[in-house]
């Protein structure tokens, strides 16, 4: 990826910031693909497992202590949960995979639910893949880029929590996940670091995902 220089890094950090300091309202949970809103914005999809610190990075994201909060009441589990920024980006959270309780039968469902979601959303732009540092890739990771793999979605791995690990672990840990991305078809190479707790890498994956904004 090519790096822009100063001046154009720093106006594309501005208006990433502009973007995601808008007003950010979530318009509904969906459990059933027939109640998918209407496809007119880009979305952008956010998976993990499910203590992977998703609910924290996209409230991070869009400055708001509370926005994902509705994806934690019960009755939404199983539901892509949908926030309109701006008018501009549709953010789409999953619900987070790894859950041992749920029946199978429902597990089933879900990822029947997700598998159709994945490879009939035509205004889906990207997806980004929420990887704890503390852990790496693991095997529900990796069925989920397979998945992706072969929904041909395009998707990045996000490291959360990565005020975490100690310098030389995180620098391990980036160089195995960028390694592992390569044999991916549709996995873009670059993971990005974040931690919601202490700021880092938002403006990163603030810009990242304002690429895929209407423009406006």
């Amino acid at each position: 990826m090519t790096e822009p220089n100063g001046a154009a890094a720093d106006a594309n950090l501005a208006a990433a910031r502009h973007l995601f300091a808008q007003e950010c309202t979530f318009v509904r949970g969906v459990a059933n693909l027939p109640d998918l809103p209407e496809p007119t914005l880009p979305e952008i999809a956010f998976a993990g497992r499910s203590n992977v610190g998703k609910s924290s990075l996209l409230n991070a994201l869009t400055n708001r202590k509370t926005l994902a909060r509705t994806s934690n009441t019960p009755g939404r589990t199983r539901e892509l949960n949908f926030f309109d920024l701006a008018g501009r980006l549709m953010l789409v959270d999953l619900p987070g995979y790894g859950y041992a309780r749920a029946p199978k039968t429902e597990i089933a469902r879900w990822n029947t639910t997700l598998r159709d979601y994945l490879r009939g959303r035509p205004n889906l732009q990207r997806l980004y893949l929420l990887v704890d540092s503390r852990h790496g890739i693991k095997d529900g990771d990796r069925e989920m880029m397979a998945m992706l793999d072969a929904s041909a979605v395009v998707y990045r791995v996000v490291l959360t929590k990565a005020d975490k690990p100690k310098a030389p672990e995180l620098a391990t840990l980036i160089e195995a996940v960028a390694e592992e991305m390569k044999t991916h078809a549709a996995a873009l190479p670059e993971p990005i670091m974040t931690s919601a707790r202490k700021s880092m890498g938002l403006g990163e994956l603030q810009v990242d995902l304002a690429t895929l904004a209407n423009a406006g």
